[in-house]
């Protein structure tokens, strides 16, 4: 081991404040992506006083690895100056910031080398638990405070990068969807159309566990899909290669998802696109997303703007069946009645559409570069001296 490894206990305590006094409101939890995000939690009836106060560069951790594939939930709060989480999470911060800043250390604990020393690291029967002491008997190089420092701002260049590129995209969506609702709109020239007239609503792929990281091919489920994205995200699974070919999507087509992930974050109904940088892969729709087949002349991205519209997710809201978990069924999705405009406004709309769809498609392949880069940055972290 390099000379400039060093146990994490040395330069860590856990931090146990709870919020007996309910001063704090905000609840955030430790995503997959580790970052900690609201929290979609029940938590009507749940005695808030127990949770535990998190203050800005503070991390909270879930011990219990078991329940997470390949990653251990870990984060820094960042984005506020204080947050409550669950009584299950782990509160520890940085006993002095002069010799370990909390950025590097975040770093350190988002390279996949970490997860897999957690989960190498945990113990238990019925689940499996990176537990406190485990954590401090983790080691890592810890350079001068000014090696650190230097670290983290090159992190942050590319991170920052990233942010804005996402907030431009945002913000392209906005006038995409503005665009569209400027020439959807009921006059005198426009037609009462049946969603079912212009497109097919088709099932995906039940698929068994068997038949799972088998072959080349990719499954797409609705955990694919970003509410905050029009493009299914990564975590595909893989998946055999045996499958009906019926079953195939291609880049640029649409998916919607049949059931509601949760009462925080509605996407039932809402559509995804599959996004043009899985080119040449075989991806299949999985059982909970319906697969868009466009049989009309109009472009896919006009349907999509379509499926993204508030009189369509009303129309949606008001058609979902089922009270434990909410779900939508084909038919309700093609009888869809909406104000079809003239051809000329639909191909002008095409148009102007073009343009801002590229300048997205071109912001997420520079994104992927960018996201490269910090991967390749927190790689070298294991080399770093001072």
């Amino acid at each position: 081991m390099s000379s400039n490894y060093k146990k994490l206990g040395k330069y860590i305590q856990p931090v146990n404040i709870r919020n007996t006094d309910l001063m704090v409101e905000t609840l955030l939890g430790v995503s997959i992506n580790k970052v900690l995000m609201p929290s979609i939690a029940n938590t009507v009836g749940t005695n808030m006083k127990t949770y535990k106060v998190i203050k800005r560069n503070q991390f909270a951790y879930g011990p219990v690895t078991s329940r997470n594939g390949d990653k251990i939930s870990v984060a820094l709060l960042e984005d506020h100056d204080e947050a409550i989480v669950s009584q299950a999470y782990t509160v520890f911060e940085v006993k002095d910031e002069t010799e370990l800043n909390p950025e590097y250390l975040m770093m350190w604990m988002r390279r996949p080398e970490f997860d897999r020393y957690a989960r190498f690291k945990s113990h238990g029967s019925a689940r499996e638990v990176f537990d406190w002491d485990e954590m401090c008997e983790t080691e890592l190089p810890i350079p001068s405070p000014e090696k650190q420092n230097e670290i983290v701002a090159e992190y942050n260049t590319v991170k920052n990068r990233i942010t804005l590129n996402n907030q431009l995209i945002q913000k392209l969506e906005e006038t995409a969807q503005e665009l569209f609702s400027n020439y959807f709109i009921e006059d005198g020239n426009c037609e009462l159309t049946r969603l079912g007239d212009l497109i097919e609503i088709r099932g995906g792929f039940s698929y068994h566990s068997n038949d799972l990281s088998k072959g080349n091919s990719y499954l797409l489920g609705m955990g694919c899909i970003s509410f905050a994205s029009r493009f299914v995200e990564e975590g595909m699974r893989l998946y055999s290669d045996v499958f009906p070919d019926k079953h195939l999507v291609y880049p640029r087509d649409i998916v919607i998802a049949t059931r509601q992930q949760s009462e925080n974050m509605p996407i039932l109904g809402y559509p995804a696109m599959i996004p043009p940088e899985l080119e040449g892969k075989n991806l299949i729709a999985a059982s909970n997303l319906y697969r868009v087949v466009n049989n009309s002349e109009l472009n896919n991205e006009v349907i999509y703007q379509l499926l993204r519209s508030p009189n369509y997710l009303e129309h949606i809201r008001l058609n979902t069946k089922g009270t434990t978990v909410g779900m939508i069924t084909k038919d309700a999705v093609e009888d869809y009645y909406f104000y079809l405009p003239s051809t000329e406004s639909i191909n002008k709309l095409t148009s102007e559409l073009k343009a801002i769809v590229e300048l997205i498609f071109l912001k997420r392949r520079e994104n992927k570069a960018l996201s490269r880069m910090s991967d390749s940055l927190l790689s070298k972290l294991a080399t770093i001296e001072n």
